[in-house]
């Protein structure tokens, strides 16, 4: 029900490489949810052909929506603001497979933290871990929701939240970068204002640790500069491949 590049082309390649077969749906306009079919009738219309559905969906609790009516199991691949559980299963994998330890680490998250359902599952995710440190940096309208910073108050763990990047970047062993998401703004002149507001570029990275964890869920527009691609510590293709 949404566009998706990385997280449907994974599924499809991972389930042709362990030998099964894909009914791809990419785009609901060709299916019957353009004639108002509603999201449990698809759902038990799909199960009918397939042992599991991966479901991408614009409204928060659309995937427990559709579990709820379906009687296969429901893979969560994004539900509009809300939750990306496998992208923060990848991406947790990936901090594992790069710093090779999760407890202590002290992350920062960038940009879009409102909207970002990346950083909401991550963040929850992360919390399960010990002495993990938090720090926030987005525009003033983009802050973490505070159901997901009630998550980490109740596990004990320390956060801050700032709008400068600079001034937290020197210190984190983990940056986690995200876009700011034009298609969730009402107001195009607020997304313009905050739009550009966070560039990782070459000058950035050079006030990073030598060893840290450069991370984007894709794709990216301006907030990561290409020249940067070939840093050894820039991971987000390693993070691609993490997620088949």
């Amino acid at each position: 029900y949404e566009p998706s590049t990385r997280t449907s082309s994974s599924f499809m390649a991972a389930m042709l490489r362990l030998g099964g077969q894909v009914i791809p749906i990419n785009n609901v306009q060709y299916s019957s949810v353009t004639k108002g079919e509603s999201l449990p009738d698809t759902v038990r219309t799909l199960e009918c052909y397939a042992d599991v559905i991966v479901l991408r969906h614009p409204e928060v609790g659309a995937a427990a929506t559709a579990a709820h009516y379906a009687a296969k199991p429901i893979i969560n691949a994004g539900d509009g603001v809300g939750e990306h559980p496998t992208q923060a299963l990848l991406d947790i994998f990936t901090i594992l497979q790069e710093l090779d330890h999760l407890d202590g680490l002290r992350i920062a998250m960038v940009g879009d933290l409102k909207y970002g359902r990346t950083v909401h599952s991550l963040t929850k995710l992360l919390a399960n871990y010990t002495n993990v440190e938090f720090v926030f940096v987005s525009p003033d309208i983009l802050p973490m929701p505070t159901d997901v910073l009630q998550v980490i108050q109740d596990k004990g763990l320390a956060f801050h939240a700032t709008q400068d990047v600079h001034a937290v970047v020197k210190d984190v062993d983990v940056l986690y970068v995200t876009r700011v998401q034009k298609e969730r703004f009402t107001d195009l002149a607020e997304y313009d204002r905050v739009k550009d507001q966070y560039v990782v570029d070459e000058a950035l990275m050079s006030h990073a640790k030598e060893r840290m964890v450069l991370m984007h869920p894709l794709p990216r527009l301006h907030e990561i500069s290409y020249a940067i691609d070939n840093d050894p510590r820039a991971a987000y293709f390693r993070q691609m491949r993490n997620g088949m």
